[in-house]
């Protein structure tokens, strides 16, 4: 009988142990992909327009669905080509001769878990950059995204690096926490009613 019962004992805690690590590996499972940063940072001053703005992300996004949008005060679009996506960092590109004023950049990507993420920030240019006469307003190029509001990138001083403004985020609930759990709670289910019927078992074989 002594035996039975620290048979029965062992399960359960094999349970309990099994059961943990599932939900542990929930957590991660469960995170999406954020942005930590930019350059120009947000809310930052620089002497012209850069040729060219970035975001850095805690991961590596995918080289599918990218887009940025890079506007001046009055609409008119800069950003030229494609998306550049070197490890953690997504780029774009602006067109020569952009202007005096404020630009507005709205970008999104594909996280590493497939999760799109998009947010936006802005910088103030002094000058007007060197090249050619400034672009009329246009729709062509990157499209301003149009999937929810993800979080802004906080603001910092000029020409420092900004940290992420965890307060707007907007994640979607996440599932896959409840799938693990309920997993983990019928695996505790079918152990125990193992036990228990070997616990029955070995009280009959001892009759």
């Amino acid at each position: 009988m002594g035996s039975i019962r620290r048979r029965l004992l062992s399960l359960v805690l094999g349970s309990f142990v099994c059961a943990a690590a599932v939900l542990g590996l929930a957590g991660p499972a469960a995170a999406h992909d954020a942005a930590e940063s930019s350059s120009p940072a947000e809310g930052a001053s620089v002497p012209v327009p850069p040729e060219k703005v970035s975001v850095t992300f805690s991961n590596n996004p995918l080289g599918i669905g990218s887009s940025f949008s890079i506007k001046d005060a009055s609409g008119a679009e800069w950003a030229d080509g494609t998306v550049e996506i070197v490890d953690n960092v997504a780029s774009q590109k602006l067109k020569a001769g952009a202007p005096a004023g404020q630009f507005t950049v709205a970008w999104r990507v594909v996280s590493s878990d497939s999760h799109p993420i998009e947010g936006t920030f802005r910088f103030t240019a002094a000058a007007v950059a060197g090249g050619a006469a400034p672009a009329t307003s246009s729709t062509a190029g990157a499209t301003a995204p149009a999937i929810g509001t993800a979080p802004a990138i906080g603001t910092a001083q000029p020409g420092q690096t900004a940290a992420p403004d965890s307060a707007g985020s907007g994640e979607p609930f996440q599932w896959s926490i409840f799938i693990f759990a309920a997993a983990a709670v019928g695996l505790l289910a079918i152990l125990a009613i193992g036990a228990r019927r070997r616990l029955t078992a070995g009280t009959d074989d001892e009759r």
